[in-house]
């Protein structure tokens, strides 16, 4: 047999076992191999276990084939949710190849499908390690690591204020007598370790996040105060006296804060812990060490609102728009975002999103003065207990300034003790964000002086919700609005969906066809008041319709009257009679798209949808009506397709697509994943003269100087964090590429002019290089800190979409560079592009 060895002889009975055992490998080999070429995995991976144990020498001899049948095998139980023999079989090949990066990442993939952000990144960080040159690693791991350490940790930490003034403020409390401390949501640890370096006796910490918590063991130990903080992975609602701490302790401190206060549970997790492990408060007038008695740091907190006019949030979170590049968008079809929706029954979404008011493009007005909207003493029980459970306040506020009502603007003061507090406001330069709370469903969103704006406020399910918005116009003294959250028919929004993603589960029920309620992502809606983008499309799609059969369709006409005309020929056979077969366009754009109704209205054209939502089925549905376009006209792709590999086929064999629409560009500015793969399948698919959209996509980038894209990015040493050493840690968990950004508003000095990086090309892609050296000459001396890049995606060679214009729904994306790199004007740099799948890596080439 191949690799065999020989081996010393010790007697007769181990020659013969010897000699056994390889006659058992031998034929266990011959039988994986006839099970491979059978397609039947399982058996074969048995197999080539069983191959392992017995003749470990054989490993690099069968490594490769053994990771195919894994992998194939894998596919299999994944596919029957088999979850617990699929993660088997990948624990038995890791004991066999335990530094194996591919085995690795796979195993990681596998876990991030299932949920398991936590384990997947784990493995993903070891793929990376064995392998530093793994670009499917290095991608999987940059992926969730904004999940698992999401970005306002770095930004938090180089916040020196914030830093400072909590510092402060738990020192004081320590020297006062609160020597027993409760850091809830520990993160990195950095309070537990003010309140240790402060002097108190006993410091506890628990944090929720395995990955969080693993890291702040590190940075305990890094600080050499492990002795003087026990670390707890649970949430605070689960720890119990005496099993988990021995006793209550003195002081709690925590930051469990978000933009809107109490999106992180902050209420909840004080309630509980003033029941079971904090000591009682002490009552005013009191005297006596507080060593005695509890308290909260933060003490309290007022939240405060301002009306704001924004076009931004504006585009949004509002459909601006009554047609689409001339379809008509009906009435009775009500689009909403998440956060303008109510509480479904099944699922809370955030009643407000996030915006850094004084980056956000456009700028905005405010329309009222800020007004008070709530204030809660962290360290009275009772007002917290009542938060969740008291009616509605009602506020009402004058407008000072005519403009356009868009949304309110919510951020608040922490009183972190009578001395010392943090204030979330969007004039401050601070680490938080603000809560925005957009505004749907108003008769007239104009108002003027002296119109009151008006609007409930409550706190349920640990959210601060603002509902009710209203204006009372003072000239008519008449209610010109409405509550833009009274819709009780909220589907769940999902993340978006990958083509090729499992749809055995999609549901196909029809909801009734009176006004319907279509719940999109703030992206969704950019889009839809994308017109640059809708009347592109339009202009492509005709143009290649006519070349494709230039009598049938020289001009966009309406669809109805031109299946009439196509029907009426005179002196022609029965067959010939008959109406044309029809041009097939299949849009497989992430999420809700018209794009097919579109089509659909350029001529003899059946036009397939891939939106998975049955709500954006309706919604697209009556969108036809309005168009006076068939509905039945229409078909929704994924209700042919059982199974995933089957996704870019058309339903009859001898058919094939004249356009395939699909989405290259993620929203955050990355480019979508497998999207070359994609492209590959769809060229098989297009008849001859049919296109893929985008034809081709070039990547622009520039060189900038930007600190704040270097503080958001990384911890910047122990200078920020007050002379702990935290960085080193969180660091390992930074990106090189920072995503969602908007150029137009973000801090930077740009050193260069915009150079195109790189061509990906979806109709010829021979065109395209997985490397590419770009000179870039320095047109300002400074330092190049980053590089941020955006696309032009064109239709053909005259249609381009460009993903950094003002009414574009994409956001961009940067590279962050490990190290600044001083410059002079003149000076020329050597910019490393390699683009490698759906990841694209720029370096500086010294």
């Amino acid at each position: 047999m191949p690799n065999s060895r020989s081996r010393p002889r010790q007697g007769a009975g181990s020659g013969s076992g010897a000699a056994g055992r390889d006659e058992l490998v031998s034929r266990s080999l011959q039988s994986a191999e006839h099970c491979l070429g059978a397609q039947d995995f399982g058996t074969a991976y048995a197999h080539y276990l069983l191959v392992l144990s017995l003749a470990p020498e054989l490993k690099d001899d069968v490594k490769e084939t053994f990771q195919y049948t894994l992998f194939r095998w894998a596919e299999e139980l994944d596919a029957l949710s088999r979850t617990q023999d699929l993660l088997g079989c990948y624990e038995q090949a890791l004991e066999l190849f335990p530094d194996d990066e591919v085995i690795c990442n796979s195993m990681g993939e596998h876990l991030f499908r299932m949920g398991f952000r936590d384990e997947a990144a784990g493995y993903f960080r070891k793929a990376v390690k064995l392998n530093p040159d793994f670009s499917d690693a290095k991608e999987n791991f940059y992926r969730v690591a904004n999940w698992l350490v999401e970005r306002w940790h770095f930004i938090m930490l180089n916040d020196t204020k914030r830093n400072t003034i909590y510092n402060a403020a738990i020192q004081k409390a320590v020297c006062l007598g609160s020597k027993s401390v409760l850091d809830i949501g520990a993160g990195t640890g950095i309070l537990s370790m003010f309140a240790k370096k402060a002097g108190a006796h006993s410091v506890y910490a628990c944090e929720l996040s395995k990955t969080m918590y693993e890291l702040a063991c590190d940075v305990v130990v890094a600080n050499k105060m492990e002795a003087g903080i026990k670390l707890l992975h649970m949430k605070s609602l689960d720890i119990e006296i005496p099993k988990h701490i021995p006793e209550r302790v003195s002081l709690v401190v925590t930051e469990t804060v978000d933009a809107g206060l109490f999106g992180e549970g902050i209420v909840e997790s004080l309630i509980h812990a003033w029941e079971h492990l904090l000591l009682q408060p002490k009552t005013k007038g009191e005297n006596g060490n507080c060593e005695k008695y509890g308290k909260v740091i933060p003490a309290s907190a007022v939240i405060f609102g301002m009306a704001v006019e924004c076009a931004e949030i504006r585009r949004h979170h509002r459909v601006g728009v009554k047609d689409v590049a001339g379809i008509c968008l009906p009435t009775n079809v009500k689009f909403q975002s998440p956060a303008c929706s109510s509480v479904d029954a099944e699922e809370t979404i955030e009643p407000y999103t996030t915006e850094k008011m004084s980056r956000v493009p456009g700028g905005y007005l405010a329309l009222t003065e800020c007004f008070e909207i709530m204030t809660v003493d962290f360290n009275n029980l009772q007002e917290l207990k009542s938060l969740a459970t008291r009616k509605p306040d009602k506020i009402s506020t004058p407008a000072i300034k005519e403009g356009v009502l868009d949304a309110v603007v919510v951020w608040f003061v922490l009183q972190l003790d009578e001395e010392h507090s943090l204030s979330t406001s969007p004039s401050e330069e601070t680490c938080w964000e603000q809560a925005v709370y957009p505004i749907q469903d108003l008769a007239d969103y104009w108002i003027k002086p002296g119109d009151q704006v008006m609007m409930e406020v409550s706190c349920q399910d640990c959210y601060l919700r603002i509902q009710g918005i209203s204006v009372f116009n003072s000239e008519h003294e008449m209610d010109v609005g409405k509550s833009f959250t009274k819709n009780e028919d909220l589907l769940c929004v999902g993340n978006e969906a990958e083509l090729c993603s499992a749809l055995a589960n999609l549901q196909t029920s029809k909801p009734d066809a009176g006004e319907q309620t279509c719940v999109l992502e703030s992206t969704e809606i950019a889009l839809l008041n994308n017109a640059p983008y809708h009347e592109g499309f339009k202009m492509a799609m005709r143009k290649v319709l006519s070349s494709l059969t230039p009598e049938k369709v020289g001009q966009a006409m309406d669809a109805q009257c031109q299946r009439k005309g196509m029907s009426c020929g005179s002196g022609q056979s029965g067959s010939e009679q008959s109406v044309p077969e029809p041009f097939y366009v299949l849009d497989v754009s992430e999420g809700f798209s018209i794009l097919p109704v579109m089509a659909g209205m350029l001529g003899q054209v059946r036009p397939y949808s891939s939106v998975e939502k049955e709500q954006h089925r309706t919604a697209l549905d009556l969108i036809s009506d309005a168009s006076h376009f068939p509905r039945e006209t229409l078909e929704f792709w994924l209700r042919h397709v059982e199974d995933e590999s089957a996704v870019l086929q058309r339903p009859k064999s001898d058919k094939l697509w004249s356009i395939i629409i699909l989405d290259v560009i993620e929203p955050s500015g990355l480019i979508q994943q497998e999207i070359m793969e994609k492209a590959a399948i769809s060229r098989c698919l297009l008849q001859s003269g049919g296109k893929i959209f985008p034809q081709y996509v070039l990547m622009f980038g520039l060189l900038v100087e930007s600190q704040t894209l270097v503080e958001e990015s990384a911890v910047q040493g122990t200078e920020r964090t007050l002379g702990l050493n935290i960085a080193p840690f969180i660091n390992q968990f930074q990106v090189p590429i920072r995503v969602f950004l908007d150029l137009s508003s973000l801090p930077c000095v740009p050193l260069s002019e915009p150079v195109e990086l790189l061509r990906l090309d979806l109709m010829t892609p021979y065109l395209n290089t997985a490397n590419r050296e770009v000179k870039v000459r320095i047109c300002k001396s400074g330092q190049v800190t980053a590089i941020p890049f955006w696309y032009h995606l064109y239709l053909d060679d005259e249609i381009r979409l460009d993903t950094s214009s003002e009414a574009s729904h994409w956001k961009q994306a940067a590279v962050v560079l490990d190290n600044p790199i001083q410059v002079e004007m003149g000076d020329e740099l050597v910019l490393n592009v390699q683009h490698h799948k759906s990841n694209v890596s720029i370096t500086v080439k010294q």
